[in-house]
């Protein structure tokens, strides 16, 4: 049994899982709709949409928001190899607030940040306060993403978050919502209850921008 404590076998793992998702890069194609293109902003998706930030630009000013998990492990080496930066707390119990100050640290400095909102153990698609705190914190707005495909390569994974990723030939949409500021007197629990609104909104309005899409051939002209 490989034991992925041992730092050779998450590296042995990370890259061969890297090299499976450059080679499927050359087969995945995404299309943006709707990105206001805020910087510095905090991007929010669901846990099962976390591949969508291949799709979101300035890839080497977006910082992404990664557990301390053995899982967790495996995932950073990816993403930063695949051209990203990480943002992960310590372990134990201060470890959430020191990747709190550290995402708020960088949103100060002008760049942008992405988390999963109902990571990393659910429940599935129900927002979490952490990134509202932290948005406050830094004066930054919010920016839901959905990943959206009607192609039947978009495939579901059976976990817990049903998580979504392209195998093979895929057109995708990454479809943005409207940025949500949060004033610093602003009650958390109403943007909280905004954001998974706006959440919930994409998914209804992702196969009419879909179609929008394939409509005018964008995948073609990309």
């Amino acid at each position: 049994m490989v034991r992925l404590s041992d730092k050779s076998n998450i590296v042995k793992i990370s890259h061969l899982i890297f090299r499976v998702l450059k080679f499927q890069e050359l087969f995945t194609r995404i299309i943006e709709v709707n990105n206001p293109d805020k910087m510095p902003c905090l991007y929010a998706m669901w846990h099962a949409h976390q591949f969508c930030v291949h799709g979101i630009r300035h890839r080497e000013k977006l910082h992404v928001l990664i557990s301390r998990s053995r899982d967790g492990e495996i995932i950073a080496d990816v993403v930063e190899r695949w051209g990203f930066k990480t943002v992960r707390g310590s372990k134990g119990k201060k470890g959430a607030v020191e990747a709190t100050m550290q995402m708020i640290s960088i949103l100060k400095s002008g760049e942008n940040c992405a988390m999963m909102v109902d990571g990393p153990k659910g429940p599935a698609r129900v927002v979490k306060d952490g990134i509202i705190k932290i948005a406050k914190m830094a004066g930054v707005p919010i920016v839901p993403v959905y990943w959206y495909s009607k192609n039947f390569t978009f495939a579901k994974f059976p976990s817990w978050d049903e998580m979504r990723c392209p195998i093979f030939t895929t057109n995708l949409i990454n479809l943005y919502g409207e940025p949500i500021f949060i004033p610093q007197d602003g009650d958390e629990e109403e943007a909280r209850i905004k954001l998974q609104t706006s959440m919930e909104d994409l998914e209804k309005k992702a196969p009419e921008a879909f179609d929008e899409v394939y409509k005018f051939g964008l995948w073609r002209k990309k």
